[in-house]
């Protein structure tokens, strides 16, 4: 009537092999999971990150510090303002 199979329908019912296949599918499953969050959350972090770029330097501010760190003299500065604001 069950043919030959001993009762159950089929010819294989895993038992240990099964079990085994199944945690380690399980593993791989959370791994996945717990990888693909990682991944997730070091994407945000960097795209944050990008984002807060400090403000460009006008050309102003670049000779208000070359004055300020005494790399131009008083009338060099007050020139380059001049050419600057014109």
């Amino acid at each position: 009537m069950w043919g030959g199979t001993g009762g159950y329908g089929h010819m294989w019912d895993g038992g240990w092999l099964g079990m085994g296949i199944g945690m380690i599918g399980m593993l791989l499953f959370w791994g996945l999971i717990i990888l693909g969050i990682a991944v997730l959350v070091k994407w945000l972090a960097g795209a944050q990150a990008a984002g807060v770029a400090p403000p460009a330097k006008s050309a102003l501010d670049i000779v208000k510090e070359r004055y300020a760190r005494g790399e131009i003299d008083k009338e060099e500065f007050e020139q380059k303002k001049r050419d600057l604001s014109s």
